[in-house]
């Protein structure tokens, strides 16, 4: 699959580095789920890697926290370290893997330490400064597509062997 060549204004996800690179991303994040807002802030932490659209981190302080549980369940980044996973539940629905997070993540990404991305597909409704993202292809990707980011991405179809 040939990159798409970005316009003004748009990020290429091939122009995302390897390894990965993480920013502070002062823009506004919302998620909802069940029909409440399970988390919101202005203070993300922003990761990208080449070929995924970007993963959003958020600060357990602006997550309600009373409606996850932790899950018996890790994995291993190459890059990050090992994360653990929360099961959500909220207005009645119950999301398991809702959500990831480093609890001791290594020295270079130690900015995400208990920072959680969220799975949009898994969540009802996933905000980036008040547009509706698009979750990344695939079940086991976290990124979140918005209109300024191009790919193609990794997950989508014909990207097998990336």
């Amino acid at each position: 699959m040939k990159p798409i060549k970005p316009n003004a204004g748009e990020e290429s996800v091939w122009d995302y580095p390897r390894p990965p690179r993480i920013e502070d991303f002062a823009g506004r994040i919302k998620i909802i789920c069940g029909g409440i807002v399970i988390a919101e802030t202005t203070n993300a932490k922003r990761v990208l890697e080449t070929s995924h659209p970007p993963v959003y981190y958020l600060p357990p302080e602006d997550v309600n926290m009373d409606l996850l549980e932790s899950a018996d369940n890790h994995s291993f980044c190459e890059w990050k370290g090992e994360a653990s996973y929360y099961h959500l539940n909220a207005g009645g629905k119950q999301v398991r893997y809702a959500c990831w997070y480093y609890p001791k993540p290594v020295p270079a990404f130690a900015k995400l330490k208990d920072h959680m991305a969220f799975y949009a597909q898994k969540m009802d409704e996933c905000y980036v400064n008040n547009e509706l993202v698009i979750p990344q292809p695939g079940k086991f990707y976290g990124g979140w597509i918005t209109k300024n980011i191009v790919g193609p991405f990794k997950g989508e179809e014909g990207s097998e062997g990336w």
